[in-house]
């Protein structure tokens, strides 16, 4: 199986050149399935149907969401009826919508879609690791599907990096989002997993995490409120991570960063080559 996962969009200039770059995307490297991250979407805080709508038409299958999940509030009465909508597994129960998913791909084939919070320097919530476990007892990895894909949105690297580890062998893969800032230790690990502690974002990086820059280095700098952040809307790069599953296994063969426009070096996944 062929993935992309493309990191947190933030703001019109991280949607429009996701939504620009996807059909090519698809295209070029034979994709199966594309999974987005779309919490910033809507002017950086949050997403909307009509946001989601745009990602479905241009390729995505699934968006997964993160802390930032019911910033737009229009998403909140929408969640429940859209499957192709998957929000945080731990967050308390009766929470709207679903952290979790099972979704076919062409050729007979299903993956299973979990998003798990993490807890270091954030909200506190249900053990991700826990929840991210439960999520696999109905399910078997190279049986009842043939790929299991885990987001962990989370601050701390530590905290991804255990995951990653704590679910090796159990799912395909595990890749961080939330921090913004594409990372250089992806790799499969020794049980066949893929990991990445974060795929980046996809949006302006002359800025500040995806943020115009005045705003956020005044508060660093004076340690007061002030204006509304608001995403810096210069040209994008879409950053995301290419991997290649054994449909039999479910387990990695090969993965690899991907990164398109804007001011970030480029990245290109080798087809179905071992990485180098």
């Amino acid at each position: 199986m062929k993935l992309l996962y493309l990191g947190d969009l933030v703001g019109r200039a991280g949607r429009t050149a996701a939504i620009e770059h996807l059909p090519r995307l698809r295209k070029e490297l034979s994709l199966d399935f594309v999974i987005v991250n779309g919490e910033n979407a809507a002017n950086g805080f949050g997403i909307t149907p009509k946001i989601c709508d745009q990602l479905y038409a241009a390729g995505t299958d699934v968006i997964v969401l993160g802390n930032h999940a019911w910033d737009a509030r229009e998403i909140i009465p929408h969640i429940d009826g859209e499957k192709r909508l998957v929000r945080p597994l731990n967050l308390p129960e009766g929470t709207p919508g679903r952290g979790a998913g099972v979704y076919e791909v062409p050729g007979g084939r299903r993956i299973l879609i979990v998003q798990v919070l993490g807890r270091i320097f954030m909200d506190p919530l249900d053990d991700p690791f826990a929840a991210a476990l439960g999520a696999l007892k109905n399910q078997t990895l190279g049986g009842s599907v043939n790929a299991i894909f885990i987001d962990m949105h989370a601050e701390a690297t530590s905290e991804k990096t255990a995951i990653g580890h704590y679910l090796d062998g159990k799912v395909s893969c595990v890749f961080g989002t939330h921090t913004h800032v594409p990372t250089a230790d992806g790799q499969i690990l020794p049980g066949g997993t893929a990991y990445m502690s974060d795929v980046g974002m996809c949006g302006d990086y002359d800025s500040v995490i995806g943020m115009e820059k005045a705003e956020p280095i005044r508060r660093f700098t004076r340690k007061m409120p002030g204006n509304r952040f608001a995403p810096a809307s210069g040209e994008a790069t879409v950053c995301g991570v290419y991997l290649e599953t054994d449909d039999k296994t479910g387990l990695a063969t090969y993965q690899a960063p991907l990164r398109v426009g804007g001011r970030l070096a480029p990245a290109w996944p080798l087809a179905s080559g071992p990485e180098t």
